[in-house]
């Protein structure tokens, strides 16, 4: 798997999943927003419907105000002329309006159609006298009947001035105020799951919006009271006006989306909604929990619901009394459906925005990869170059930031290995150079160690035969025996040179350290190098054995002596100690001399590293002696002081662990 590979997927799933994540929440949260935002709207447009509502109980305020100051009026009532008074009221409520409608109407409870009343007049109209009798009323002749207690009535006495309010009236009072009310106000209960049904199935109770007027005289004196108002069961035309100021015909798929009602207690008696059958949904009931919050706790209601056959958002108040008594409901709804799906076009859009957006970041990402990858394309493939033996390839790009740093840094290791390779092939023909000459002077010196040994054999031979003699003094013998110990002296030092000297295979044999750092001893005593270096051993008695190539070793410590002994040029010591440390034999050579330096002591076992003059040394005797050690399965160590010594601490396993 590749790096672009893991790279391009990895940030690609990032991606997918944040941006996943981001629109989950985003769309989520704008839909909540959305809903919510709607939901106010509607207790806005609540507090709309309930000022329109106030518009229109004002309007018929001022009707009957315009009547009650009006001297015509005013005089016809002092002269108690009841033909102008009832002309001046008919002029409010003329009563060939109403008759005619009712009479068109063929059911007046089911064709309500026909029932609507114009918002600018009045349903009735009475004139009450200070007494709180009806005097006389608008297109009917029922008069005299007590409305000393109507709310309304003793406010309007008691201020002196216009009141209104919403009251309810029951069937024989509206059979009073006019026949066709009475029959207006029946509405069909049309019992639903949401409430519980009545027991009486129809509603015979009208809601009415009403004013009262006090008529003053010239001296301030009340002399009658204008009474009149509209009744809401089944007046359309009200709350079709509200539904006009709050909604402003907003319509979806050609209808309209806002919708206002007026219930007398849980009842609809008025409303904008529209049933299945076409019809508008007077009867139906507002649900259980609506009315409780609304009707028995007093409070109002803003949430979404689910009325007759469709989601709306919805809001309910409650209507009072004049004496603060709930007596219906004031409600608005706007339908969910066509912010539903505005929710959901907004989230189309904002959904095609993050996939375009997630489109292009991928798009940009995979550029982005191929661009910061393709110097890492010319590092693999100098890389291979320098592999097969081209070690003058370069990256030869410097693209800006970490990667231009990389391939500088790859060029730069290129050229270096190219100049050590360079290096290492000049001192190794130098060292083959050097290794020739020493073979050729080791071949020859082996060849006079031959030819000197042959005379010293007949030297020895001699002195034996002329030391057996009898007639020697005590000098003679004396001096005999001093030329046959140092000829014997002289065969060994020609016999170990050829035993260093002598070139033969690797070979691992069961060795005692002791017996080889003694031989190495007496190989180098007699250097001229070493003729101002006290030579000490200390060796363990019954040093186990090791397994080793015998000529290997002593060539390491060959070179650990030489290199004390230059670093001692004007005299010293040199110790070979040897110790077994658990099972394992370790060789210490120490020495006097003038030490390394801290900063070379990490160096010296690199190849070629030598602090030595040109000419001097090849900087690979300890390297080659480190490789020995380790090829032997041990450790080579360095300890040194400037001017104090140093002490080169070799460690080999025993014969029993080296055979294991």
């Amino acid at each position: 798997m590749s790096i672009r590979f893991k790279l391009t997927t990895t940030a690609i799933a990032v991606i997918v999943v944040a941006n996943s994540l981001f629109s989950l929440v985003m769309s989520q949260y704008l839909s909540s927003v959305w809903m919510r935002e709607l939901q106010t709207r509607v207790g806005r447009n609540l507090n709309v419907a309930e000022a329109a509502y106030r518009n229109h109980l004002d309007v018929l305020t001022a009707l009957l105000r315009g009547t009650a100051r009006d001297r015509t009026f005013v005089a016809a009532l002092q002269r108690e002329d009841p033909q102008a008074l009832d002309a001046m009221l008919r002029d409010l409520n003329p009563p060939p309006k109403r008759p005619q409608k009712y009479a068109e109407a063929k059911d007046p409870v089911l064709d309500r159609s026909l029932l609507k009343a114009d918002s600018a007049s009045m349903d009735f109209v009475a004139l009450v006298g200070p007494t709180g009798k009806v005097l006389c009323r608008s297109g009917t002749a029922k008069k005299g009947d007590d409305l000393s207690r109507d709310p309304l009535v003793v406010r309007a006495l008691r201020a002196r001035k216009a009141v209104s309010g919403t009251l309810v009236f029951s069937q024989e009072r509206l059979r009073v105020e006019g026949p066709w009310l009475a029959e207006q106000a029946r509405i069909r209960i049309i019992p639903s799951e949401a409430a519980p049904p009545l027991t009486d199935q129809v509603c015979t109770e009208g809601l009415v919006a009403a004013v009262a007027v006090p008529v003053l005289g010239t001296e301030g004196q009340v002399l009658a009271i204008l009474y009149g108002g509209n009744l809401l069961n089944q007046h359309y035309a009200m709350v079709d006006a509200i539904r006009q100021e709050v909604f402003r015909d907003e319509v979806y798929q050609g209808k309209q989306i806002g919708t206002v009602t007026v219930f007398l207690g849980d009842v609809r008696i008025s409303t904008n909604l529209v049933a299945k059958d076409g019809a508008r949904a007077v009867g139906t009931r507002v649900s259980a929990p609506v009315g409780e919050k609304v009707l028995n706790g007093g409070g109002t209601w803003s949430a979404p619901a689910f009325v007759l056959n469709d989601w709306y958002f919805t809001a309910y108040e409650p209507m009072k009394d004049p004496g603060g008594r709930i007596v219906g409901i004031l409600s608005v709804g706007l339908v969910q459906s066509p912010f539903v799906h505005q929710s959901r076009v907004i989230n189309a859009v904002f959904l095609a925005f993050m996939i375009g957006t997630t489109l292009a970041s991928l798009v940009l990402l995979v550029l982005a990869t191929e661009s910061a990858i393709r110097p890492v394309y010319h590092v693999v493939a100098m890389a291979q170059r320098v592999i097969g033996g081209d070690l003058s390839a370069r990256v030869g790009i410097r693209p800006a930031g970490e990667m231009g740093v990389l391939c500088r840094a790859v060029d730069s290791m290129a050229q270096s290995i190219q100049e050590r390779e360079e290096m290492l092939n000049q001192v190794t023909r130098q060292q083959i150079g050097r290794s020739e000459q020493l073979a050729s002077v080791g071949r020859l010196a082996a060849g006079v160690a031959h030819e000197i040994n042959n005379p010293l054999t007949g030297v020895l031979a001699f002195a034996d035969l002329l030391r057996e003699k009898e007639n020697l003094d005590q000098q003679d013998r004396e001096d005999l025996e001093l030329i046959i110990r140092e000829t014997k002296r002289a065969r060994e030092i020609v016999r170990s040179l050829l035993d260093f000297a002598r070139e033969t295979p690797s070979k691992k044999t069961l060795l005692n350290v002791n017996d080889l750092v003694r031989q190495t001893l007496q190989l180098l005593c007699k250097r001229e190098a070493f003729q101002d270096i006290n030579l000490v051993d200390d060796l363990a008695d019954h040093l186990p054995s090791i397994r080793g190539d015998r000529n290997q070793l002593q060539q390491v410590f060959v070179n650990l002596s030489l290199n004390a002994c230059e670093a001692m040029p004007d005299g010293g010591t040199l110790l070979i100690s040897t110790t077994c440390e658990s099972d394992r034999v370790v060789i210490k050579v120490t020495d006097t001399g003038s030490g390394i330096k801290p900063e070379h002591l990490d160096k010296i076992f690199e190849p070629f590293f030598t602090t030595k003059p040109v000419g001097k040394g090849t900087g690979l005797g300890l390297s080659v002696s480190y490789g020995i050690v380790q090829q032997h399965g041990g450790t080579l160590e360095v300890e040194s002081q400037e001017r104090k010594g140093t002490t080169f601490t070799i460690t080999l396993p025993t014969a029993r662990i080296a055979g294991a």
